[in-house]
């Protein structure tokens, strides 16, 4: 028999306090290729909220840079209300971009944010809308929140701006998100500073979302739920390679420190994974090479050593192996593929 939920929130806060306040007006300015599913989730948790409580909480609009209709990366266009230089009237505004050149070298942009930034404006970035804020001088000194596969790229292009794993940072009035349905978990955060966890709560039920993360969840699955494995000893062991990617550490001395033998070890990842503990822990490494390769412009060798490979001609054999083509391959199909802004599309 289902039970019927009792909420403490009255359904209008003005027949308890007097007069509402005014909405909080949030802005959402897009750029082509936008990604979708973080858009949505940024902006249905205001209208579930102002639907559950029967008053008008939040107020929003859309932005483009021409004010004209904008294509997310699913191919949909979406109609804006008005233009980047216009008068924004928001008290936050959210930059939703799926590739790394938006904002790029684009003066009017920039001066239209800085602006909005000296009037008070909360500013924050969905998914890569951190570049916009960043090529705009607007996170210098900043903690911001990218998605796993991006940091290395932002770091780099970005060295001033304090980069972080956490899912969302809200760094007084600028906040970032790594994308996808984080951007729901954050806007989630908004609304219970604004009007309280009851709220949040109902807001986060209503999308079937039974667990509103906190700014330090993992971006990653568990390794239980990646790998399909519960044996905790593999988990223990795979954790400790996938935290030492630059000095792997010796299979046997993993093994100790999880309480088994060497031989041990390797009857689990035989019968778990289908591979030796040194295999899965060179195609660990090479992954995350080959990721590199394809964001960064770093060095080859560079690259080699952070993944913990001797010599280049040592990581060329093993890439090679893996992939079928040499690192230097791979490097050069990534930049053909991507103009010299590296706009490489985000969820």
């Amino acid at each position: 028999m289902s039970r019927a939920k009792k909420s403490a929130r009255l359904p209008a806060r003005e027949s308890a306090r007097g007069p509402a306040p005014a909405p909080y007006r949030v802005g959402f300015l897009l750029f082509p290729e936008f990604p979708m599913m973080a858009f949505a989730a940024a902006i249905e948790p205001l209208r579930a909220a102002n639907r559950l409580t029967g008053a008008t909480l939040f107020e929003w609009r859309l932005f483009s840079r021409d004010g004209e209709a904008v294509r997310a990366s699913n191919g949909i266009d979406i109609a804006v209300d008005g233009a980047t230089g216009e008068e924004a009237k928001v008290d936050m505004l959210l930059a939703c971009a799926g590739t790394r050149d938006a904002g790029a070298d684009d003066a009017a942009v920039a001066k239209w944010l800085r602006a909005l930034a000296r009037s008070g404006t909360t500013l924050g970035g969905i998914s890569l809308g951190a570049y916009v804020l960043a090529y705009a001088g607007l996170l210098d000194g900043r903690r911001c929140a990218l998605h796993w596969e991006s940091l290395d790229a932002f770091s780099e292009r970005f060295p001033r701006i304090r980069t972080t794993t956490d899912i969302f940072v809200i760094d007084g009035n600028r906040c970032t998100c790594a994308g996808g349905t984080v951007a729901l978990d954050m806007m989630l955060q908004v609304i219970t500073t604004r009007d309280g966890r009851a709220l949040a709560n109902d807001v986060s039920e209503q999308f079937i979302h039974p667990h509103i993360r906190g700014t330090q969840d993992s971006q990653r699955m568990a390794i239980q739920s990646r790998l399909g494995v519960a044996n905790q000893k593999l988990i223990a062991a795979i954790g400790m390679m996938e935290n030492a990617h630059d000095e792997p550490r010796p299979v046997h001395e993993i093994a100790q420190n999880v309480e088994l033998s060497a031989r041990q070890l390797e009857r689990l990842f035989a019968k778990y994974l289908g591979a030796t503990p040194s295999h899965y822990y060179l195609r660990l490494r090479l992954d995350r090479a080959r990721q590199m390769l394809l964001q960064t412009t770093k060095p080859i060798i560079d690259v080699a050593v952070a993944c913990g490979f001797a010599s280049a001609s040592h990581f060329s054999r093993c890439y090679r192996a893996a992939y079928a083509r040499k690192p230097s391959d791979e490097r050069a199909a990534a930049l053909v593929a991507r103009p010299s802004r590296q706009p490489a599309r985000r969820a």
